[in-house]
């Protein structure tokens, strides 16, 4: 099985085995274990490498002087933790661990060399980087304007696909180790509000949420709960793109239709 990268970036374009197998290799750089709630990188630190996740889940976040906290997008296996940071003179937000995690730690030059020599990586990073901006923009949305069941069934609905997209689903069901708390940051909710939306969501048979995992009995149900349109994750682009490649190769020898 490739690894989690490797799914996560042929969703954007064709890989070669030669890619495939750089891809291994920056899995298995050097590797750090982070204890559950414990920060990978704080705000205001020097960034030194890229992360990416190899297991467990993570979340980007900011914190006020008073403590409150908004989470700003979660991490899980296969994500690159921001490409920009080995870039960055600082670190404007912090990147906390939710469960125990597993990263592999990209030095700059490592990502300096995979960029400059594998085109189709550089690519297919190009369009992660353009897919996270969308995740953000929908993100903006999802707390400003959806009600708190829409935004609670919304972030199901991504996180799932997220998942699936790189084989960490199995069937209709999904880890989901995020406690309440975890969610109410994500959504800009109270914990207490968040319980009361889950229940609701759980009353309807649309979720089965117990010892963190996540079931979907109906994903279409779903997503029609939190008014939630899967296109922003452009997890179709490569098929979409390879489509229309044949369609228009067949144009040309004369063999559609």
């Amino acid at each position: 099985m490739p690894n989690a990268l490797t799914r996560r970036l042929e969703e954007y374009t064709v890989l070669t085995d030669a890619d495939r197998d750089e891809l291994a290799r920056l899995a298995a750089q050097s590797t750090r274990t982070i204890p559950p709630r414990r920060d990978l990188i704080r705000e205001g630190d020097a960034p030194r490498s890229v992360y990416l996740i190899l297991e467990g889940w993570a979340c980007h976040y900011r914190s006020l002087s008073d403590g409150r906290r908004q989470t700003v997008d979660f991490a899980v296996p296969g994500d690159l933790c921001d490409l920009n940071l080995f870039i960055l003179d600082r670190m404007d937000h912090s990147i906390g661990a939710i469960t125990k995690l597993k990263v592999a730690e990209i030095g700059r030059d490592v990502f300096h060399r995979v960029v400059t020599n594998y085109p189709n990586i550089t690519t297919a990073l190009w369009w992660q980087e353009l897919v996270s901006k969308s995740i953000h923009r929908e993100w903006i949305v999802n707390v400003a304007q959806r009600s708190a069941s829409e935004r609670i069934a919304h972030l199901f609905c991504e996180m799932f696909l997220r998942l699936e997209s790189v084989g960490l689903t199995d069937g209709f069901s999904c880890d989901f180790p995020p406690t309440q708390g975890d969610i109410a940051d994500a959504t800009g909710l109270t914990a207490v509000h968040v319980n009361r939306s889950i229940q609701a969501l759980r009353a309807r048979e649309l979720v089965i949420l117990e010892r963190q995992k996540l079931t979907i009995p109906d994903m279409m149900a779903l997503q029609a709960s939190g008014l939630f349109n899967p296109d922003y994750l452009h997890h179709g682009r490569l098929g979409r793109h390879t489509d229309r490649h044949r369609h228009l190769q067949s144009l040309r020898d004369g063999t559609y239709g």
